[in-house]
């Protein structure tokens, strides 16, 4: 008797996203600059070094049959940008300090080039994913809060700026959710610029 075909492995969804990563040095000069928080913030579920990138386009779950063409997509938006360098520059919170959901670390965006790349996926992929309503800001997600509230006073003027660092490529990212933090593959990694440069 043939299975039902929902239930083969390869026919399940992938959580995707797609990202550019930040080198290790950077993350751990961010961990440490933070460190000191961490007792100090009520209710944040603060978001480990290891899953800290920047993320461009949040897919969801995305049928088999679409991966390939995802990789193709992503592969174009890559392609058509060129390498730059970014650095950590302050901390931030969305929606706002005063009623804060998300920590976050803010990268510098020289010329809007995490903006243009931002844009560009959404382009390439809005034939099966919707665009994104909101306006990109580049940030590493720090902690997420379960209650909207204010932040403690002198948490947003912590000194979190770092050396400049390149941006190379993208990264095409599979997303495992579980406890007590996601887990994070690294699918593809497809370098800015075009492929003959």
């Amino acid at each position: 008797m043939a299975r039902d075909r929902a239930a083969r492995p390869e026919a399940r969804p992938l959580r995707l996203f797609v990202a550019t990563d930040v080198p290790e040095p950077v993350r751990r000069r961010l961990a440490d600059a933070v460190q000191p928080w961490h007792g100090r913030v009520e209710g944040a579920r603060w978001v480990t070094p290891d899953n800290w990138h920047v993320t461009l386009k949040f897919l969801g779950s995305v049928y088999p049959r679409l991966v390939d063409w995802v990789r193709e997509q992503v592969a174009a938006a890559a392609a058509a940008a060129e390498p730059f360098d970014s650095a950590v520059t302050a901390i931030g919170a969305f929606p706002s300090p005063r009623r804060a959901r998300v920590l976050w670390a803010g990268l510098d965006d020289p010329g809007g080039r995490f903006v243009a790349l931002a844009s560009a996926l959404d382009g390439l992929l809005g034939r099966e994913f919707a665009p994104e309503k909101r306006a990109f800001t580049p940030h590493l997600t720090v902690a997420r809060f379960n209650e909207q509230g204010p932040l403690p006073e002198g948490l947003l003027a912590a000194d979190v700026a770092s050396e400049r660092f390149p941006v190379g490529h993208l990264t095409l990212y599979r997303s495992y959710l579980q406890r007590p933090a996601a887990r994070y593959e690294a699918l593809e990694r497809f370098p800015l610029g075009p492929a003959d440069a």
